[in-house]
């Protein structure tokens, strides 16, 4: 059991090496930390151009920036920089070489263990248990991952589990995730943009994830019915651009003219601009769909693969460590809705039914428009 910590750090790196909605769902953690060390001093370490969720976030005086692939010039710049300038490191993803910048950087650390899936019994491999050896021995305390009853937002805040007496302690108030400060859209979006409307973000890093491209043309078709402008939103991807290309070119002319495109054309805190202004937001499991929540914007999100209890939007001002089921057709919490499509497989956390980047999901195949469009209705009723 890990022993008590009275350590008041007066300088905190917090390591999030990895893609912008891992760097999002460490808010709360940086918050509840404000709370313990009033005072202490917060950087935050992560990837180039991954960290615009934490534009103008109160709490964090310094973002270091480092890329993903660095050389060992960049390397060894960025040791110097970090070498033993702070009391405590805090790492929130399992890599090998986010500990690495965690052990040059401060003089104690807490992280994250695992790396590899667990089965569904939570077990992970003795490989894993190998590779997790050295971290251990590095931290003051670790938080295992579990990728199907851990909620990652529970994860990150039980790193802070060793400064508390109680570390139920950590789950008996409201917790809530902190979007980036909103930056203006340009005139030409805004100019365009009538309310009421609802944002659409189809685009998902990889294709497992992806709902067929008939489905989205039926719910726009539905949605401009019912009166509403949809904004559709995509990175600046090229598959995302292709992406909704695609889904435009399905639509009649009628329909078209109600949809404004702005793939590619929004900052982070520009789309949290749109999102706040938005009547409805409908996204697959991607990091728009967890901005959406954080701006309290009512969400719809459809999962296949990922398990709602480890990576569903959270429901800002939920009170304990799990705000969902495993399975179940449709779940609310406060504004967010989760929709999973039918099978026992249901999530099963692979990359899709081949297991692999490009493969499609059966189940994310098989949720139909009519679940979706039944889910949206009692949104814009309330």
């Amino acid at each position: 059991m890990t022993q008590f910590s009275t350590l008041k750090p007066k300088k905190v790196l917090f390591i999030a090496t990895r893609q912008i909605g891992d760097v999002l769902v460490t808010t709360p953690l940086i918050s509840k930390a404000r709370e313990l060390w009033p005072d202490a001093e917060f950087h935050f370490l992560g990837y180039r151009g991954k960290l615009d969720m934490l534009k103008g976030n109160p709490d964090i005086a310094e973002i270091i920036e480092t890329s993903d692939r660095p050389g060992f010039g960049e390397y060894l710049s960025l040791f110097n920089r970090l070498f033993q300038r702070y009391d405590l490191a805090i790492v929130t993803q399992p890599s090998d070489r986010a500990y690495l910048y965690g052990l040059v950087a401060a003089l104690r650390r807490v992280g994250v263990l695992g790396g590899h899936p667990q089965g569904k019994d939570g077990k992970g491999s003795s490989k894993t248990e190998k590779q997790n050896a050295w971290k251990k021995f590095i931290s003051m305390h670790n938080v295992t991952v579990d990728y199907f009853a851990q909620h990652v937002i529970a994860e990150k805040l039980r790193l802070l589990e060793v400064f508390f007496r109680n570390p139920n302690d950590l789950f008996k108030e409201a917790i809530s995730v902190t979007p980036p400060v909103g930056e203006p859209l340009t005139p030409l979006i805004a100019n365009q943009l009538n309310q009421p409307y609802a944002v659409l973000h189809p685009g998902p890093l990889t294709a497992y994830k992806r709902w067929p491209l008939a489905y989205w043309q039926k719910l726009i078709e539905w949605l401009v019915q019912e009166g509403m402008q949809v904004v559709l939103s995509a990175s600046p991807a090229k598959q995302d651009l292709q992406l909704n290309h695609d889904i435009l070119s399905l639509l009649d002319e009628d329909t078209r003219k109600q949809v404004i495109d702005t793939a590619g054309k929004l900052s982070i805190p520009q789309a949290g601009t749109l999102l706040r202004g938005a009547a409805l937001y409908i996204g697959v499991d991607t990091s728009i769909t967890h901005l959406a929540a954080a701006c309290n914007t009512p969400t719809i999100t459809l999962f296949g693969a990922t398990p709602p209890t480890n990576f569903g939007p959270w429901p800002n001002g939920f009170i304990g460590d799990q705000p969902y089921q495993l399975r179940a057709r449709t779940q609310t919490v406060g504004c967010i809705t989760i929709l999973q499509g039918p099978g026992e497989c249901v999530p099963c956390r692979k990359a899709g039914c081949q297991d692999r980047a490009d493969s499609n999901s059966e189940c994310l195949d098989l949720l139909e428009p009519s679940q979706v469009i039944d889910a949206a209705r009692q949104v814009l009723q309330k």
